[in-house]
């Protein structure tokens, strides 16, 4: 038997509906949204502020620069001595038996001696016979006398003084290493290590790691930090103009290390890295199980804020 056609009036007939029009309330809340966006931007703007380049650091701080170059050439920086994923050894941050760092291995190597300084200088040398001897006579020398070139060298730049342009130390037996350093520094100073530093093979050049692991082994970008006011005392948003994939995402992360126990000498400190990232996997991980955990998923229904927001929708008909 066919059934009879019924029109849509008389198929939501007895169904109570509330007018909507969502094209208007999207309308409406774009309008509302550029207006707050626009007065926030007005009041609240923050500092447009440029990448921080080798050549700035080079020439805002010669003295850290060149003590950040020799810790580079004598491999007891930060990232020099970090282990994986940018060299062997080092002290990879573990939980009981997790430990991603050890489980991967070197992902990205990095020598810091040949990459950040030897490596560089070797192609300016082209035309200097002095830096080409200068090369030749540390490459030459055994691991224990560049050791002690390089720590003589290091301690002479605690109360050395920028003239000229060059940074001057007391005479000592520092070997080849004051016309490595600066070398070094010239180079840095004429803009040759940031493109030296990212050179490849590849046609797109847009691995910044090593530049990011050399200026950070530095004191400059901190201090820099530190008068911007994002050293985690204060915080804000700020731009990043020309990079990616900017800052906004990372106070997720960052917003950990104010905790006490993630800074130095609290319960976490030598492994902070690593357990944040687990705490941020295990709430990511709640976040998309939220629909499947019960308790969790039931939130919604004990705090009815949906009824506030549609509350034309549930009010009792009259």
């Amino acid at each position: 038997m066919k059934r009879p056609r019924i029109t849509q009036e008389e198929y939501y007939r007895g169904v109570r509906m509330v007018p909507y029009d969502l094209v208007k309330e999207l309308a409406i809340a774009m309008a509302v949204i550029t207006v707050v966006i626009l007065v926030l931007a007005v009041v609240l703007s923050s500092p447009d502020s440029a990448p921080v380049t080798i050549q700035q650091w080079a020439n805002g701080d010669p003295v850290d620069f060149t003590t950040t170059a020799t810790a580079e050439l004598a491999g007891t920086s930060t990232s020099g001595a970090y282990g994986p994923p940018y060299t062997t050894g080092g002290n990879p941050q573990s939980i009981g038996f997790v430990s991603p760092q050890k489980w991967l291995g070197v992902q990205i190597p990095v020598d810091s001696a040949n990459d950040y300084v030897l490596g560089p200088l070797q192609s300016a040398s082209v035309g200097d016979g002095e830096l080409a001897d200068a090369i030749k006579t540390y490459k030459a020398a055994t691991a224990e006398q560049q050791a002690k070139w390089t720590d003589a060298y290091t301690k002479a730049l605690g109360k050395a003084k920028v003239k000229d342009g060059t940074v001057a130390v007391d005479s000592g037996d520092y070997g080849p290493v004051p016309v490595l350093m600066g070398r070094e520094l010239a180079i840095g100073r004429a803009g040759g290590l940031d493109g030296a530093l990212l050179t490849s093979g590849h046609f797109y050049q847009t691995d910044f790691t090593k530049p990011l692991l050399f200026v950070g082994d530095g004191g400059y970008l901190a201090g820099l930090a530190k008068d911007q006011k994002l050293t985690g005392n204060l915080w804000g948003m700020m731009n990043e103009p020309g990079n990616y994939p900017g800052q906004s995402w990372l106070w997720l992360y960052t917003m950990w290390y104010q905790l006490p126990q993630f800074q130095p000498g609290g319960i976490f400190a030598s492994n902070a890295d690593l357990v944040i990232v687990l705490i941020m996997l295990v709430v990511s991980l709640l976040l998309v199980l939220v629909p499947f955990i019960p308790g969790l998923r039931d939130i919604p229904r004990w705090v009815p804020i949906y009824r506030s927001i549609w509350r034309s929708h549930y009010r009792p008909a009259s």
